[in-house]
């Protein structure tokens, strides 16, 4: 039996995969594709954006979110479940697409392909990685490795890692397609500059194409042929380097919580009021859905850093409480010092909750 193809899309918070996975399916071409959404922290904001996504081959039911848990560290428990799941279906599927969290490393998920349940019947057609030309452009992901250098034999007990560094870093590296998002937002010298970096980091010679807000044609994306978990084990992550005698991986660099509020304002009044909280906080992402007064529309939001993207999806159901909530991810320090000041703020944004009219 041939083996259905699967595409693990990854990239760093905030670079747009979700939007990429929607534009994939409304120009699909007719492919039955099963979504694999996963989220870090227990609101599923990318999986419930993609079920609506309108597209007759994308079904609700074809949609998995795994949320609260980095898919890299659950597979055992989580992922090869699914998978099998999937497979189980009467309905043959054309392609799996999974969607990883923003802090996942790729490679153990890649790993398990090689699961026997699942090497059988899938194989990887490719791991595409996300990258935000903006974030890299202006250095937000990126240490001066001369300066880091320098402070280091200045000073050898100082310890510099960079979480955030070496997680974009491993991204890249186990990628077989690098997609520059967001071009349209630099210049063509920048984003030369950016697919230097980008090319240097991975190591080795790869595609790379840049897209404007996720948009690309769905053959660029699928059929990539790599069988990447046959060459995973090449492509080893900062964590597998440093950790090969098996010490767990985990995530307490990071941390994250849901907060919630009533109804807002304005979208002007919420984004204003957003950007002072991610300022006040360090917040590194931040997503979810508002209620905007007199309107009828569930409105989204993802911000990365002070860049803030608000649009409309759908209308509320019938009985849905018009309230808003929110995923606020930074590093674990500063969120758990102002979790209470985050959600304290973020209520502030809008009104006591109301439910929806039936």
């Amino acid at each position: 039996m041939q083996k259905i193809p699967a595409t693990v899309i990854t990239g760093f918070l905030g670079a747009g995969k979700t939007t990429l996975i929607r534009n994939l399916l409304q120009n699909a071409g007719g492919r039955r594709i099963a979504l694999v959404i996963n989220e870090f922290g227990d609101l599923g904001v990318d999986g419930d954006i993609l079920k609506g996504c309108g597209v007759e081959t994308c079904r609700e039911e074809d949609v998995v979110e795994l949320t609260n848990g980095c898919i890299c560290c659950t597979v055992a428990d989580d992922f090869i479940p699914t998978m099998e799941k999937l497979l189980e279906r009467t309905e043959r599927l054309d392609h799996i697409v999974i969607e990883t969290s923003g802090l996942a490393l790729p490679q153990p998920l890649v790993a398990a392909f090689n699961w026997p349940e699942v090497k059988a019947r899938v194989t990887v057609d490719g791991v595409v990685t996300v990258i935000d030309a903006v974030a890299v452009a202006a250095g937000r992901f990126a240490d001066d490795e001369e300066k880091v250098q320098a402070a280091r034999e200045a000073d050898e007990s100082l310890d510099h890692d960079n979480p955030l560094e070496e997680l974009f870093e491993d991204q890249i590296r186990a990628a077989d397609l690098l997609v520059l998002n967001k071009a349209d937002l630099v210049d063509a010298e920048t984003l030369g500059a950016v697919r230097a970096k980008v090319e240097a980091e991975a190591g080795r010679r790869l595609a790379v194409v840049s897209a404007e807000n996720g948009r690309l044609p769905a053959d660029v994306l699928l059929g990539l042929k790599a069988g990447t978990e046959d060459l995973i084990a090449g492509r080893r992550s900062h964590h597998e380097i440093h950790h090969a005698d098996g010490h767990s991986h985990d995530h307490e660099d990071f941390e994250s919580i849901v907060a919630e509020a009533g109804e807002v304002a304005s979208v002007e009044t919420l984004t204003e009021g957003l950007k002072r909280v991610i300022a006040a906080h360090d917040i590194l992402r931040l997503k979810g859905f508002a209620a905007v007064r007199g309107k009828p529309m569930r409105l989204v939001v993802q911000a990365v850093g002070q860049r803030i993207e608000c649009y409309f999806d759908r209308p509320f159901a019938p009985g849905e409480a018009r309230a808003s909530r929110f995923v606020v991810i930074g590093l674990h320090d500063a969120i758990e010092d102002g979790e209470g000041a985050i959600r304290e703020a973020l209520a502030g944004l809008g009104e006591a909750p109301r439910a929806a009219a039936e």
